[in-house]
């Protein structure tokens, strides 16, 4: 996929400065209209016939206020030194790809790769105890021969002892914003989000300076929830921000394990309850996950093998006998080792149903393998 050109970003940035218009609609546009910038040419009675889209959206479109907006926006993130990531580019991350409610644009600073071979997003209570953030250093000591990348939401608690004890340990670290990247919340963990841009960095959906408001961080977790292979909860009380993620993560088919904690304590009664309800899997150790989940196999650097692709006198993997489809899908995992279903579905381009037919047809064969995270990699 080609990058898009700066006319295109600013069009589709324009769209996302337009009042009462959110990613999926955004995304229904630009389908029905083919780019972003033959939104803005075309006509009323062509906008209101697209799903989503009424008479209001449709007039706010037309006055093209948001174009104004955008310029503006597109100059700050330059002075400020702000990356933007649309999701139509090849920066944007893979894993959000395939996420129906996905953000159009993404803001960044730091230096960390969204594609990293291992992401684990790490959430729980602000009111963290002692014990939870003895628990969160230990996890993070404990994840760095696996060399992930950390996501979490940079709030009190968990959040912020995650960042800090990855910045410690020098593992990737980001921070997933409910404001703008110009709006540090809270304003205490400024210097922490400026440590991480050295190894990690901050994110947002939000523009430059965007405040935090109540909505902003459920939608500010479906990200975190999304960038993340596997969400940790740490401690959580029966209600909360920590819930709202794995809800999400469960949506996106992703893994869930939560701590246990006393049965007494406020602060782990939403992991308990999580435990009990078979909505996460229980965190032992992360020794124990990373085999659960098919990370045991490292080699002496912490890296996942994966299967190499064949050079010149070596033999091959041909993919004699098999349909278009099944090619295509066994082609990817010989060049990636293992996928995830939705990465699969996204690069493939063919459907979820249409997918998980298929590999079943090739796990009849003997071909592929079904392997724990909802990931496939070939026999």
């Amino acid at each position: 996929m080609l990058e898009l050109p700066e006319s295109e970003k600013l069009c589709t940035l324009a769209l996302v400065n337009t009042p009462g218009i959110g990613s999926v609609t955004i995304r229904l546009l630009i389908s029905y209209c083919g780019s972003a910038e033959k939104v803005f040419k075309a006509d009323f009675k062509k906008l209101i016939k697209i799903p989503g889209v009424g008479e209001k959206v449709a007039r706010l479109i037309l006055k093209r206020e948001g174009l104004a907006q955008a310029e503006k926006e597109w100059t700050d993130c330059i002075k400020s030194g702000a990356a933007l990531h649309f999701f139509s580019d090849n920066a944007y991350p893979s894993r959000l790809k395939s996420l129906y409610d996905a953000p159009v644009v993404l803001y960044s600073k730091g230096h960390f790769d969204y594609n990293s071979h291992r992401t684990v997003g790490i959430v729980g209570t602000r009111q963290i105890t002692d014990y939870g953030k003895g628990i969160t250093e230990t996890i993070i000591r404990d994840l760095v021969p696996y060399g992930p990348l950390v996501v979490s939401g940079l709030a009190y608690g968990v959040d912020i002892t995650a960042h800090k004890a990855s910045l410690k340990h020098g593992l990737s670290t980001i921070g997933v914003m409910a404001s703008g990247l110009n709006v540090i919340y809270p304003a205490i963990h400024q210097k922490t989000a400026k440590e991480m841009q050295g190894n990690g960095g901050l994110v947002t959906e939000n523009a430059l300076a965007t405040k935090p408001d109540s909505m902003r961080f459920p939608a500010r977790n479906r990200i975190i929830a999304g960038l993340s292979d596997i969400t940790i909860v740490v401690e959580s009380a029966n209600k909360g921000g920590s819930l709202i993620t794995v809800e999400f993560a469960q949506n996106y088919h992703r893994e869930v394990f939560a701590v246990p904690g006393n049965i007494t304590s406020t602060q782990s009664e939403g992991c308990n309850q999580l435990i009990r309800e078979n909505k996460a899997s229980i965190f032992t150790s992360v020794q124990d996950m990373a085999e659960a989940i098919g990370w045991s196999s490292k080699n002496k650097e912490g890296v996942v093998s994966v299967n190499k692709v064949s050079s010149p006198g070596e033999s091959s993997l041909v993919f004699d006998g098999f349909t278009q489809d099944e090619g295509q899908v066994l082609s990817l995992l010989r060049r990636q080792g293992t996928m995830q279903v939705d990465e699969l579905s996204w690069q493939s381009g063919m459907h979820l149903n249409k997918l998980a037919t298929l590999l079943l047809n090739l796990e009849f064969q003997g071909v592929v393998k079904s392997l724990p995270g909802k990931k496939y990699g070939l026999i």
